[in-house]
């Protein structure tokens, strides 16, 4: 059994630390740059001059949507429904979004106990009619809520952008702002379906990604849609107990072929992207062991004493994708990354600085070893905003 004290993993962060709007423009954000085993600092249009010539950015083109849907009954009560999976027409995100007249989800519901029936919200468009959202609970003990709506021509991602709020961090401890529906998303954002921001790409401009292509330094998209489980903190001793939810990711052929070519130097941008390359490699050898099964458990790697290579990997799912045709790979992941992990794809990382007692701080310190100490102590002696408006840092160890 694996064994791992979070007492080793944690650190005091002041409230006053966490930055609780961006700054503007999103570029001027401070940048830590660590590469083992010396830190410097400074701002982030500067990216550009400290990455390494070979490197291959890797983003997660993940769109937030308006997952907190609120509606009121009759009596005054508020009832606040929040979207986490979908389950009909089909579990892929990306085709719920584009489903029109109805789709049922699992939910997190507020206020639950008084959730009886039928709930209707109305919106007016600008059009001679409401629009009118009708959700219903049909399945109390696996918070089925099914949604059905009375405009055929508007796709679900239209209807939420209607009738929802985006759902802020919890520790940002404010309600949702007009400006947050434009900083709270990537200048590269895609496709609809994550309940929160993948934050390292908040710092990117379209001057920034053009500099990289300018100093001809390659980058291109994959999609994981980022659940709530990522504000989750751990709440057991022993780290590895630690419930891992899973979320979808989608990788293109295309990406794929070209990761297989820049394989050498991969620098994910986010702890998101971080988690998907990863469980890509893991796809993978899950292929070459004979299995067709696009789900990586949370302590799957550790499992493994077979050292496959990463190309070797990337061309058993090439062949599948191939032999199948098929141009899109849509799976499922609940890796883990935590200290003794051995990273197959990734030579570093663009991150923010996370919570104490996270997920996010055990695949930082994963990463970078005892050293991720003294890159936050630098951070906090050194005014850097924490958490997801806050400021970046590059780490290559």
């Amino acid at each position: 059994m694996i064994s791992l004290d979070l007492e080793k993993y944690t650190y005091h962060l002041p409230d006053e630390r966490i930055a609780r709007f961006p700054v503007e423009p999103r570029d001027t954000s401070k940048l830590l740059v660590y590469k083992q085993p010396l830190i410097s600092e400074d701002r982030f249009y500067n990216l550009i001059k400290h990455l390494p010539q070979e490197s291959f950015l890797v983003f997660n083109n993940t769109k937030v949507i308006p997952a907190r849907l609120f509606f009121q009954k009759a009596s005054g009560a508020v009832i606040e429904i929040f979207l986490l999976n979908p389950v009909e027409p089909s579990t892929i995100i990306s085709q719920v979004m584009e489903t029109t007249h109805s789709c049922t989800w699992v939910c997190m519901i507020g206020n639950k106990k008084r959730l009886k029936g039928k709930l209707v919200g109305t919106h007016t468009i600008h059009t001679k009619d409401d629009l009118e959202l009708i959700a219903e609970l049909i399945d109390i003990e696996k918070n089925f809520v099914r949604f059905t709506w009375n405009n055929p021509e508007l796709t679900f991602a239209e209807i939420v952008r209607y009738f929802g709020k985006i759902p802020l961090p919890p520790y940002l401890k404010r309600e949702t702002e007009e400006k947050d529906y434009q900083t709270y998303q990537t200048v590269y954002s895609k496709n609809d379906g994550a309940v929160a921001a993948p934050t390292a790409g908040l710092h990117f401009t379209e001057k920034v990604l053009f500099d990289l292509l300018d100093q001809d330094i390659d980058y291109n998209f994959i999609t994981l849609h980022v659940g709530a489980g990522t504000f989750q903190p751990i709440k057991v001793q022993n780290v590895v107990e630690h419930h891992m939810h899973s979320e979808q990711i989608v990788f293109d052929k295309t990406f794929i072929e070209q990761l297989a070519k820049k394989i050498n130097f991969v620098i994910p941008v986010g702890t998101t992207s971080m988690r998907s390359l990863e469980s890509l490699y893991w796809f993978g050898v899950k292929l070459l062991q004979g299995q067709e099964a696009f789900f990586i458990e949370k302590l799957f790697p550790y499992q493994q004493a077979e050292a496959i290579s990463a190309k070797a990997s990337m061309q058993a799912i090439l062949e599948y994708m191939e032999t199948r045709n098929i141009e899109q790979l849509i799976g499922e992941t609940e890796i883990f990354i935590f200290p003794g992990y051995q990273f197959r794809i990734c030579k570093g990382i663009i991150t923010n600085f996370h919570q104490p007692d996270s997920t996010l701080i055990l695949l930082v310190a994963a990463l970078v070893g005892e050293d991720w100490r003294k890159i936050y102590n630098f951070a906090l002696e050194n005014n850097f905003r924490f958490l997801s408006y806050g400021d970046s840092s590059l780490l290559i160890p």
